[in-house]
């Protein structure tokens, strides 16, 4: 290499220089967040749901993923493993972008994409360039500055921070509780209120808060099913013992009780009869006497019955 006069050596043929580590394109981990399904990966489809951390998913999906939990493979347990059923999870109340347009062959490559879901406060798009929070009473989905702007105008009265004595939702020891702008629910805007698809830190706290919570949940009785088999089971011997009581004191049965009883007697004393005396030699007598021993258990311990 080198010396030929045709080829001069850079220092990039002569030294191996270490590789730089790939780099994830960000426009696209939010594309993927907001557009597409986090379990399956397909594209969002109503219904909608989340889940108490802020993922999206498609609720076709999370029913397939709780019907069986290794049709996703590993990564659906990386992803959803927090998701203990259908409970867990809240369908959505989304807004439809009226400006959104089918895509087209002649629209260009470098235009983005519109978002199909908008709020409806301020008519911002969801994705990903604003952050958009859902309400767990409801489901509503609204941007979060434009939930911050309704909900400042409609603050609760200086003078108390509780509800007013004599509302519905509660007396003098309940917190102020706000009211849904698009439906009208009541939701507490400090624990009712979950940002959809949270940055690390925040949904490292959201899961601590998720599990707190199912901490403080009352342990589950047993189920009307069982709780019946129980106590069929337990009915077992009072029953029985009902059926002899009445078979004691209804003089049919206690006739063809007795009449079974003396005819099974009968059968015993005539195989009894029947018996040769090797047989009759195998049973012992019953009132302890002593048998006489033969050369096959002199000396040892044997039981007659």
């Amino acid at each position: 290499m080198g010396n030929d006069g045709g080829s001069i050596p850079d220092r990039r043929d002569l030294v191996r220089s270490k590789k730089k580590a790939e780099q994830a394109d960000k426009a696209n981990q939010v594309r993927a967040m907001w557009f597409f399904c986090a379990l399956s990966k397909r594209l969002l489809q109503e219904p909608i749901v989340s889940c108490p951390l802020g993922k999206l998913y498609n609720r076709d999906a999370i029913l397939e993923f709780l019907l069986d939990r290794e049709s996703f493979g590993a990564e659906g347990e990386v992803v959803c493993g927090h998701i203990r059923s259908i409970k867990d999870v809240k369908t959505l109340k989304l807004t439809h972008n009226a400006s959104k347009s089918p895509p087209s062959a002649s629209s260009s490559e470098s235009q983005p994409e519109r978002a199909p879901f908008v709020c409806p406060l301020n008519f911002k798009e969801m994705n990903g360039v604003q952050p958009f929070v859902y309400l767990k009473p409801c489901g509503c989905v609204f941007s979060q500055s434009g939930l911050r702007a309704v909900a400042q105008s409609n603050t609760a009265p200086k003078s108390s921070d509780t509800q007013p004595d004599g509302d519905e939702a509660g007396g003098a020891d309940k917190p102020w509780l706000d009211l849904c702008p698009q439906c009208g629910t009541k939701y507490d805007r400090i624990a009712d209120v979950l940002q959809l698809n949270p940055p690390p830190e925040m949904e490292q706290e959201m899961r601590a808060t998720m599990e707190v919570l199912r901490s403080l949940e009352p342990v589950k009785s047993k189920s009307k099913k069982r709780k019946a088999a129980v106590a069929g089971d337990a009915d077992q011997p009072a029953k029985k013992k009902a059926a002899g009581a009445a078979a004691a004191t209804n003089p049919s049965i206690a006739a063809a009780s007795r009449a079974v009883t003396q005819e099974l007697a009968k059968e015993e004393a005539r195989r009894k009869a029947a018996m040769s005396d090797a047989v009759k030699s195998l049973y012992g007598p019953k009132d302890g006497s002593k048998r006489k021993e033969t050369f096959m258990t002199m000396g040892t311990f044997t039981r007659y019955a």
